[in-house]
């Protein structure tokens, strides 16, 4: 005779659809059942059904569209889209991003000045607490579909020299071009690294619950390997995966 199941009913309704996700039964982008099946189905009711549709959606399996139900989320799905990382300059001169995508700030870039903390110091091998200009912008392509969070560090001792002593310097990728004027050969590195996004990112990038963003770190160097500028792009990790040519 077998064991009698002693979990709470939420979570053998999790375990139940976890499973289904899992061995294809319900597969990605596919409605499951509705709360009121699933309710007579385990003899519970709705409020239980929402409690293990939620540790779910936690888990990034399942996805709530409002007026449509709750659909299915496969972690092995391939991603509808592929970015190519890296950066190449055209022949007039300006630098553009692998991946061909033309981003727009949905409003103007938020400049403020920044004291650089010790995690960031030490990539751009600066003191702690030196002053930075930091660019703020959320980026939109595709007509919003596309949304990355862009911000840019520039320290204020790589501007000593510079015309950008006097001036605020522009925000990359127009920043690449104006370091190249200045006699630089840029070199790119990007950090890779998941992680949960916090309420603001998400609501910013549109994350359903449970989904990760790629945060980006892209550290441009010039002279003798110099770093002159850091970045940071926090991309939805939800339907999308990066390319790096080795």
């Amino acid at each position: 005779m077998p064991a009698e199941n002693t979990q709470p009913k939420y979570r053998q309704i999790a375990d139940y659809l976890r499973r289904g996700i899992l061995d294809g039964t319900y597969p990605a982008g596919q409605p499951l059942p509705s709360e009121e099946a699933l309710a007579k189905q385990f003899g519970v009711t709705r409020p239980t059904v929402r409690q293990g549709l939620t540790e779910l959606r936690a888990a990034g399996l399942v996805e709530a569209i409002m007026g449509r139900g709750t659909f299915a989320r496969s972690p092995h799905k391939r991603p509808s889209l592929t970015r190519p990382r890296g950066v190449r300059r055209t022949p007039e001169g300006r630098y553009v991003e692998a991946d061909g995508i033309r981003w727009t700030d949905s409003e103007d870039a938020t400049i403020t000045r920044t004291d650089a903390p010790l995690d960031l110091a030490d990539l751009l091998r600066i003191p702690p607490g030196e002053p930075m200009f930091t660019y703020d912008a959320l980026q939109t392509a595709d007509q919003g579909r596309l949304r990355q969070l862009h911000r840019t560090y520039v320290p204020f001792s790589v501007l000593i020299g510079t015309k950008y002593e006097t001036e605020a310097p522009p925000a990359a990728p127009e920043l690449y071009a104006a370091f190249a004027d200045m006699g630089h050969e840029l070199h790119f590195t990007e950090y890779v690294r998941p992680r949960m996004p916090l309420p603001d990112q998400a609501q910013a990038l549109r994350l359903p619950d449970g989904v990760p963003l790629l945060h980006v770190l892209r550290l441009t160097t010039g002279k003798a390997g110099k770093p002159l500028i850091l970045e940071e792009f926090q991309l939805p990790g939800d339907d999308l995966e990066l390319q790096y040519p080795l």
